[in-house]
């Protein structure tokens, strides 16, 4: 049985949306905590923190592909489940500035939960048969 919606794709959307929010922020976290820790002379802070934010985005890569699977599974298109893997794994290798532009729209497409185009299911071959003679007449209706 197919479902129209998953309640995994709404909260990876949601996920997805906080991880945003945090990887818009992180580079300014992570630089007034360098600052800080170099002030007070105390260097294990910008680590955790670090790890916090790779933490997170490994996290949305593990849900985003266990959503894909799923719809997959059940019907749903799968743009919104791969541009927030791609969002995620962008931050976690680069930090990349656009992840959250990217895992925005991987909200939104996740959200959406369209069903698949699927072209093989509908018949869209047309035979068409004539018997063509040069007798108007004779030919088939």
């Amino acid at each position: 049985m197919k479902k129209n919606r998953l309640a995994l794709n709404t909260w990876t959307g949601i996920f997805d949306i906080v991880n945003c929010i945090l990887f818009a922020v992180s580079q300014n976290v992570i630089w007034v905590t360098v600052f800080s820790d170099a002030s007070t002379g105390e260097y294990g802070k910008v680590i955790a923190i670090r790890i916090f934010f790779y933490a997170m985005a490994w996290i949305g890569i593990s849900l985003n592909i266990w959503a894909l699977v799923q719809s997959e599974k059940h019907g749903i298109s799968l743009v919104g489940s791969i541009l927030g893997i791609i969002g995620n794994a962008l931050f976690n290798f680069t930090l990349f500035f656009p992840t959250p532009v990217i895992l925005i729209v991987s909200a939104v497409f996740i959200m959406l939960q369209k069903p698949v185009n699927n072209t093989t299911a509908q018949d869209t071959s047309v035979q068409v048969t004539k018997n063509i003679t040069k007798d108007p007449k004779k030919q088939d209706k």
